[in-house]
């Protein structure tokens, strides 16, 4: 079962999903290989024309306009847009419980028909409640939840791509090149292919630290592309480098607990990096890294790694949210928004008592030693 159904949840949601589906269909091309596994994303529909697996959804009505609209707006099912006719007003109770709730079950009614993954931003609006609240039900809810926040994407267009003013546009190539390539060996044939379930189990050695951390290589400035000839062994470097990776934490500050990597047109080049850099990864879980090749290069590039990696280092992103709800929560700044549409207090409580044994399993997890041997049993067990 490889198919993917993509769920688009509100503004952030929508602007991702034009360069995302900009992307897949580039990616897709028109040789033997490409259109393949075409029914990963797409259905095929009467006539041999191919519709995106996708559900469409936003309390206000103005997105489906601008969706429409846009240069890939005619290839969607209509039936699978689903609007309300209010806005949350950047208020997380209003979207979770208000407004939101009044959309559920025509979603799910739509969802039904297809099968799903979840596209959606968490640090909106009033952000350090709004990422506590989504975390704490990310934590309970999810079983693989790729982080990517703006700060990250924001480094690596200033620092790396050398833009100078970058746009919305160019944060949401980045989210959606990374989409596209965790997903690429369930679209493409290659060696050692592994899919989505096999990353949970491979990746997520506990319940609750399920937070992946997304990058990829190469990441070159558009004016250095043609002066560049990478090779293997600077591919692998740059996905060790904490200024490729779409979340803003370091993780050399933090050890890998696991880690997956995905290569496009190369061999495996692992063992030397993984042996290079084992001061960085736990000792107590054995092969904890895995590796697949896909013999599909992207778009433009010969040679392209994709890292996913389950790291110790997320307490940073963590501590961050916690700091900044915790100091609005104390002088009950903009509280009210949330209490007046009947969130109880106690809920912001709750989620920060999550957040917090969250970041103390972090912590503890990266302090194991294998000689404590507290883990092994509850590790899971690997599945090849």
């Amino acid at each position: 079962m490889r198919e993917i159904m993509h769920l688009q949840a509100g503004q952030c949601g929508s602007q991702i999903r034009a360069k995302f589906w900009e992307v897949i269909s580039d990616e897709h091309g028109d040789s033997d290989l490409q259109p393949e596994r075409i029914n990963v994303y797409y259905n095929k529909a009467r006539g041999g024309n191919y519709v995106p697996r996708a559900v469409l959804v936003d309390l206000e009505p103005s997105t489906m306009d601008s969706i429409l609209s846009g240069p890939f707006g005619q290839i969607f099912r209509p039936d699978n847009f689903v609007f309300g006719q209010s806005r949350a007003g950047n208020n997380w109770v209003k979207g979770h419980y208000m407004e939101g709730t009044e959309l559920v079950d025509t979603v799910l009614d739509v969802v039904q028909r297809e099968h799903g993954a979840l596209a959606q931003s968490v640090r909106y609006g009033v952000e350090p409640y709004n990422a506590m609240l989504s975390v704490h039900q990310l934590v309970e809810n999810t079983n693989e939840t790729y982080c990517i926040n703006n700060g990250a994407l924001y480094d690596i267009c200033f620092r790396t791509l050398k833009l100078t003013t970058p746009t919305y546009g160019d944060l949401n190539h980045l989210v959606s090149a990374t989409m596209s390539r965790v997903t690429t060996c369930l679209c493409f044939l290659g060696q050692l292919n592994t899919n989505l379930h096999k990353l949970a189990v491979n990746m997520v050695p506990f319940p609750c630290p399920h937070f992946f951390m997304p990058g990829f290589a190469p990441l070159t400035s558009r004016g250095s592309q043609q002066y560049q000839a990478l090779r293997v062994p600077e591919l692998t470097q740059q996905m060790f480098d904490a200024k490729n990776m779409m979340a803003m934490c370091n993780p050399r500050h933090g050890r890998y607990l696991t880690m997956a990597t995905v290569f496009r047109e190369v061999d495996r080049q692992m063992l030397s990096v993984q042996s290079k850099n084992s001061s960085y990864f736990v000792e107590w879980i054995p092969n904890n890294m895995k590796t697949a090749v896909c013999d599909i290069s992207p778009q433009g590039l010969k040679i392209a790694a994709t890292f996913i990696s389950n790291n110790t280092a997320f307490q940073e992103l963590f501590k961050r949210i916690s700091a900044q709800f915790t100091a609005m929560l104390w002088c009950k700044a903009f509280l009210h928004w949330y209490t007046g549409e009947g969130m109880d207090e106690m809920e912001f409580t709750e989620a920060d008592s999550n957040m917090n044994d969250l970041v103390s399993e972090y912590q503890q997890y990266q302090d194991a030693t294998a000689e404590e041997g507290e883990f092994k049993q509850e590790a899971k067990e690997e599945v090849a």
